[in-house]
């Protein structure tokens, strides 16, 4: 909770035009399509950079992938990859997927362990996961993050803006506020 506060007030505080955070909103919406798990805050702080967007915002917006939206994200984004490159999933592809990453997280230990021992080095379960999962996910991204990437553009640039025009209306209100009583103070003395 002490999160989701400290989030809502840095979304409310954000530096920018509209439009600026609007493409960090973007960046960081198509960046959770990606499969760089790990590396999304990298990802949508260079894509907002790219595209002159609130580093920030894009920082913020990767918010949008988290446990509850991850598998939704994932299935779209393997169906739409092996779609476009005319390939199939081997295997089901909801037990499959989880197989292929425990298999390829069992390569990678394997071949660490293999630096310090005299055992061979495997590959083929790395390479598996990376023709059947990695690669359709990549590719798969782009078009299902395209289009959460614009949609979340044009459904925050109003929001934005007009957030921003109630808040300096506030501090407009407030400064005069302020200067009425100090008036006030003043013409009492």
């Amino acid at each position: 909770m002490r999160a989701f506060h400290y989030v809502k007030h840095r979304m409310h505080r954000l530096p920018g035009t509209p439009e600026q955070i609007a493409r960090g909103v973007f960046a960081g919406a198509f960046t959770i399509f990606t499969p760089f798990f790990g590396l999304h805050f990298v990802v949508a702080a260079a894509l907002a950079k790219v595209m002159r967007g609130s580093i920030l915002a894009a920082l913020l917006a990767t918010f949008l992938g988290n446990p509850l939206t991850y598998v939704p994200i994932a299935f779209i984004s393997l169906q739409t990859g092996h779609w476009l490159l005319g390939t199939t999933m081997r295997g089901d592809l909801n037990d499959s997927i989880f197989a292929k990453f425990g298999a390829a997280a069992g390569d990678l230990w394997h071949n660490f362990v293999a630096i310090f021992t005299h055992e061979t080095a495997h590959w083929e379960e790395l390479h598996r996961f990376y023709d059947d999962v990695f690669f359709p996910w990549m590719v798969g991204s782009i078009i299902p993050g395209l289009i959460c990437g614009v949609v979340c553009y044009y459904l925050s640039v109003p929001v934005i803006r007009a957030y921003q025009k109630r808040r300096s209306a506030r501090l407009r209100k407030k400064m005069e506020k302020l200067r009425e009583q100090a008036g006030a103070a003043a013409a009492d003395r």
